[in-house]
């Protein structure tokens, strides 16, 4: 069975698309990670399906390079909304996201964020703006649910972090019962330098809804203003938010090529 693909990406965080829309795909966790697999299948950060909706103009479902389906990517929805052309709404397992495309950007509302402990979800209640907990140096983080758990963690050097390392081990920690994404944050100058280690992917070139769980942390937090630019090794986002409102993402998305696999 040969199917047709996109290979997209934002800020190297890649993508191998699928639309179903008009032909539906079975999807589980042995096929995603075999096809995401940078020495055996295409390899991808993700792989996003594309398939029919009820409640909006389509369906984005998303799975990360280790096979488990996941409810939000910003940096895949902005490559959607450039599929989609336009301007369009797309459904997620974590809310349905509203987007606007304009040749090779495009700027995606993605929803408000949620605070709530079991929200994120943790374990058990505690305060998720100054969380009384920490790993080695990374101490007191601030918790948001942006469509997808995060934790953010602000340092003086988040290069100097051995992330490849606490990343996995924070990711699973028992406190996340849906495991969590992690993020290491600066702020100089008004804007705020990021890296993340996303939850069954890794480390990442860029990661959108890890920007937008910074930027939220960091305006209420005090130390930045809206709008703010987010620096991750692979480019910079702009994001918009005020508390109470909806996240606002602006950034490039690009189409590498389009392919065909043998399933």
């Amino acid at each position: 069975m040969k199917r047709r693909f996109h290979k997209m990406h934002g800020l190297g965080n890649d993508f191998v698309i699928f639309d179903c829309r008009g032909e539906p795909l079975a999807m589980d966790t042995v096929r995603a990670r075999a096809i995401a697999d940078r020495r055996t299948g295409i390899g991808c950060d993700q792989l996003i399906l594309l398939e029919p909706s009820e409640a909006a103009d389509l369906r984005m479902r998303i799975f990360n390079s280790d096979g488990g389906e996941v409810e939000a990517c910003g940096n895949a929805a902005r490559c959607v909304a450039l599929i989609a052309g336009g301007a369009s709404r797309i459904e997620t397992a974590g809310g349905i996201l509203g987007a606007c495309a304009d040749g090779r950007s495009a700027t995606v509302d993605m929803g408000t964020p949620r605070f709530g402990w079991s929200d994120i979800p943790l374990a058990y209640a505690m305060d998720t703006a100054a969380m009384p907990i920490g790993w080695e140096n990374l101490q007191q983080p601030f918790a948001v649910n942006v469509g997808n758990p995060h934790i953010v963690f602000f340092t003086d050097d988040p290069d100097s972090v051995d992330l490849a390392r606490l990343g996995p081990l924070i990711e699973k920690d028992p406190l996340f019962p849906s495991r969590i994404n992690v993020n290491l944050a600066s702020v100089d100058d008004g804007a705020i330098r990021l890296r993340v280690w996303e939850r069954g992917a890794g480390l990442t070139q860029a990661c959108g809804t890890g920007a937008c769980a910074t930027a939220v942390a960091a305006i209420s937090r005090k130390l930045v203003s809206s709008p703010v630019e987010v620096r991750l090794p692979g480019g910079a986002l702009a994001i918009e938010w005020q508390p109470g409102s909806a996240i606002r993402m602006t950034g490039p998305a690009t189409h590498v090529f389009t392919g065909e696999i043998d399933l």
